[in-house]
């Protein structure tokens, strides 16, 4: 039988000594599953430190070891972390998500599925790549610009998360579609979100860091290529993505700040593409570039 976690709660400390008594207890032992510092009552300024551990049994131990320690017992609480599936509560929260054709929903939303357009459904079990944020819509708002005038027949989509990108394309246009990740985690629930949506044959789910792996370079080069990482990684994935994409082929690039917009879009432009758009969604940023038939010449 698996050992649910347990926390202990040390109470009524400052914020000072609450830090203190956290980093102490980050390690302790190795057992525990984390530690946080939480503000209790802001008027008198008392803060608790909750620790989660992984068995009852190592909970009891830390326990003892704290009134040793000269913790009062008044101070200390025990108590059973509830078997609940906090992800997909806090997803069940979440509305749907509109972006021009596409409607990105739960499965507590399939009720509110629209009879036109591409309906996506995104499992709960996973928390990142549900649509929400500025950088899957922006990149969904790119999709949807350029499927009104061009059809894109090989796709990639680099850092696919839960594969919603992927899926999208590869639903909407009905082409395969290469999805990659470097975290197989992440590759599970591609696989999944593409089962949960009718489009399993058409997404290939594969394990990579950058753009080495045969099953991806095989199909190159791509019309449309996703990368929606973080900005470091596209600098350094700049040549690669150019020399991967087709002529004519549309990069769609995410994961970018505000301010980092223009050190990325120079470093594309010095590759030859050629900006066409940016997609601003609070403080994140959206690039789409076009890789011209032919190259263009600095005068």
């Amino acid at each position: 039988m698996t050992s649910m976690p347990v926390t202990v709660t040390i109470a009524s400390l400052g914020h000072t000594r609450a830090l203190e008594v956290s980093d102490e207890l980050d390690s302790y032992y190795g057992e525990t599953l984390a530690v946080s510092v939480n503000e209790t009552d802001e008027t008198a300024g008392f803060w608790n430190v909750v620790v989660y551990a992984a068995a009852a049994a190592d909970a009891s131990a830390l326990y003892h070891y704290l009134l040793e320690e000269g913790f009062q017992r008044e101070q200390l609480e025990i108590g059973n972390v509830p078997d609940v599936d906090w992800v997909r509560n806090s997803l069940e929260g979440l509305p749907p998500v509109i972006v021009g054709r596409f409607f990105l929903y739960g499965a507590h939303d399939r009720d509110k599925r629209r009879s036109g357009g591409i309906s996506l459904e995104i499992g709960a079990g996973t928390a990142f790549g549900t649509g929400h944020h500025g950088t899957t819509t922006g990149c969904m708002s790119a999709l949807d610009s350029i499927l009104k005038y061009r059809r894109p027949r090989r796709i990639l989509d680099v850092g696919c998360g839960t594969g919603i990108l992927a899926i999208a394309a590869a639903k909407t246009l009905r082409h395969s579609t290469v999805a990659s990740d470097i975290d197989p985690e992440a590759l599970e629930v591609t696989r999944f979100n593409a089962r949960l949506n009718h489009a399993a044959p058409l997404v290939t789910a594969v394990c990579a860091a950058g753009l080495k792996s045969p099953a991806i370079t095989r199909k190159a080069p791509y019309d449309l290529i996703f990368a929606n990482i973080l900005a470091r990684p596209l600098l350094a994935l700049a040549q690669g993505l150019s020399v991967c994409l087709a002529a004519n082929g549309n990069l769609i690039l995410s994961g970018i700040t505000l301010d980092q917009v223009r050190m990325v879009r120079a470093a594309y432009r010095n590759r030859r593409l050629l900006p066409l758009r940016t997609i601003q969604v609070g403080n994140w940023a959206t690039l789409v570039f076009r890789k011209p038939a032919r190259a263009i010449r600095k005068i």
